[in-house]
């Protein structure tokens, strides 16, 4: 174990979710966060985040297993299933409830529309509402359907390659769901819980996803959890100049040339071709000092 005030041996991750096959920009994400490990000489691990189980067809997350596989990009310990975490998550949420950082919500989507539209705001946030506080005093008869987190604060973190980042929660976000109506368990929550136990102490993952951090580190202060170190990798975008995605058919990985892929995503990250190794164990190889120059190059931006 280290010794006091030791900084932690690197740990990071790849997170997918399940709802479909890898595609080009999946791999970008899961390529940096490797390259990332392995240039500080720390672990890689996979967590399958399949907390929205209805949306997640069976076979995707074996799937997925394997065209990581097939890249070359194996976790060093069995991969972690968020589906069999939810004692976890609700032990969490008992902490939160317990500290009143969180409490029951009765609105319906509906509700919160009517809530705005009373005041004459018509604006959206990401095709949500911004939630406007209204079961923060009780339900007032309600049922409960949702548990939400009471976000104040203004957050300022550091992005290892974005820089400096501040996102004001409570007003640009709203106290935030953490179990939803259906009884899931939202991804905010279950990120943190996660992250937490694993011990990640780095986090590698697509710039789409850098709108959550703040909320992540108000959990991560409410929980009493540490904060890991960021870093949001450049997205691949669709021919029409949207983000590539499942949501909106990106095509699953052609792995007939895993060699290919790899060095696809490597383009999209800035790593210069390297020499023309034979397989992929070896382009890999090689690709890590690649990426160690490239993350060395993010140093001025540091805090």
């Amino acid at each position: 174990m280290p010794g006091t005030g030791a900084a932690p041996r690197y740990i990071g991750r790849f997170a997918p979710s399940p709802t479909g096959p890898l595609h080009a920009g999946s791999l970008v994400a899961a390529l940096a966060s490797w390259l990332d490990a392995r240039a500080h000489d720390g672990r890689w691990l996979v967590r399958i985040e399949d907390v929205d189980r209805p949306r997640c067809p069976p076979g995707t997350a074996e799937l997925i297993l394997g065209q990581l596989a097939a890249c070359g990009l194996e976790p060093d310990e069995a991969p972690w299933w968020q589906s069999a975490r939810g004692l976890a998550y609700q032990a969490a949420l008992q902490r939160l409830v317990d500290a009143g950082r969180a409490y029951p919500c009765g609105c319906t989507r509906s509700d919160i529309d009517a809530a705005w539209a009373a005041r004459g705001v018509t604006h959206r946030r990401h095709a949500e509402r911004v939630y406007p506080g209204t079961c923060r005093g009780g339900l007032h008869g309600k049922p409960a359907r949702a548990w939400r987190f009471r976000a104040e604060s203004v957050v300022s973190w550091h992005d290892r390659r974005l820089g400096a980042q501040q996102q004001d929660v409570g007003r640009e976000v709203g106290d935030f769901v953490l179990r939803r109506a259906d009884g899931l368990w939202a991804y905010q929550l279950a990120v943190v819980v996660d992250d937490a136990e694993q011990g990640v102490t780095h986090v590698v993952r697509g710039e789409d996803l850098a709108d959550n951090t703040a909320r992540q580190i108000l959990l991560q202060r409410a929980l009493g959890v540490a904060t890991p170190s960021y870093l949001h990798t450049p997205l691949v975008l669709a021919a029409d100049g949207h983000k590539l995605s499942k949501q909106n058919s990106a095509r699953a990985l052609d792995l007939r040339d895993p060699l290919a892929a790899l060095r696809a995503a490597a383009a999209v990250l800035g790593l210069a071709d390297t020499a023309a190794p034979r397989d992929t164990a070896q382009w890999l190889a090689a690709a890590v000092p690649a990426w160690s120059g490239i993350i060395a190059g993010f140093a001025h931006r540091s805090p």
